[in-house]
C-alpha cells in the first residue's frame, strides 16, 4: 500500500485518545503504529499479548518459555508493521500462526516440560480442597494435552480454549478446514481416552463434566 494511503487511513487512529482506541480495529492500530503513533501500540499490546501469552503457554506449559514466545511474536509483528498490507489477512491469525511456529521450534528442541505450579486466585479464597480439585482438573488437563501430537494439541487449544473457528485456524496451521475438524475430533478422542480413568478421581462424574 502507498505510504500516503495508509497515513491518510491512520490519521483519525492518531488524533484519538488513549482510551478511545479500544473501539479500533487491530489493523487500523497496527498500521497507525507503523506510522509512528506509539499510543496504537500500547493500546495493540494490551490487547494481544494476554492472548499469544496464554496460547503460548498451555502449548510450552512454561510460563517463563511462554513469555519469550510472546515477547518475540510481538516483536515481529512490530517489525512489519510498516509494511502491513490493509485487507490481506487478520493481525490475529498472523500473530498466532507466529506463536504456533515458535512454539513448534522450542518443543521439537526440548520436549517433556514440566509443569508449572498453578497460582492460587488472590481475590476471591474458595476452600482448600475446591483449590485442590481444580489444580488436579487442570494438570490433568495439561498433561493429557501434552500427550497429544502437537497438530491436534494445537488445533484443540485454538478452537476450545482460545475459542477460534475452524477456517482462522486452518488459516493459522496452513491447513484445510476438514484437516482442522479431522484433528480437533482426533484430539477430543484422545482426551477423553487419557481422561477416562481419572473421572472420578477429580469429580466430573458428580458434576456431569
Amino acid at each position: 500500500m502507498d505510504l500516503s494511503v495508509r497515513l491518510r487511513y491512520a490519521e483519525p487512529v492518531m488524533t484519538m485518545p488513549f482510551d478511545a482506541l479500544n473501539d479500533v480495529s487491530d489493523e487500523a492500530l497496527l498500521i497507525a503504529f507503523g506510522n509512528g503513533d506509539a499510543a496504537s501500540a500500547r493500546a495493540l499490546t494490551m490487547r494481544l499479548t494476554p492472548k499469544v501469552l496464554g496460547y503460548a503457554a498451555r502449548m510450552l506449559r512454561d510460563r517463563a518459555e511462554a513469555e519469550d514466545v510472546a515477547q518475540e511474536a510481538m516483536l515481529r509483528l512490530w517489525k512489519i508493521a510498516p509494511d502491513w498490507r490493509q485487507g490481506e489477512a487478520k493481525v490475529t491469525t498472523w500473530l498466532y500462526r507466529v506463536v504456533t511456529n515458535l512454539c513448534t521450534d522450542r518443543l521439537r528442541k526440548a520436549r517433556g516440560t514440566g509443569l508449572d505450579e498453578i497460582a492460587e486466585p488472590e481475590d476471591e479464597r474458595p476452600s482448600q480442597e475446591a483449590v485442590l480439585m481444580q489444580r488436579q482438573r487442570l494438570d490433568a488437563l495439561e498433561t493429557a494435552l501434552a500427550s497429544l501430537p502437537d497438530r491436534q494439541r494445537e488445533a484443540v487449544v485454538l478452537r476450545h480454549i482460545e475459542g477460534l473457528g475452524n477456517p482462522e485456524i486452518a488459516e493459522i496451521l496452513e491447513i484445510s478446514v476438514e484437516a482442522v475438524e479431522s484433528l480437533t475430533a482426533r484430539g477430543k478422542r484422545a482426551l477423553a481416552k487419557a481422561l477416562a480413568s481419572q473421572r472420578k478421581i477429580l469429580g466430573f462424574e458428580d458434576d456431569g463434566s
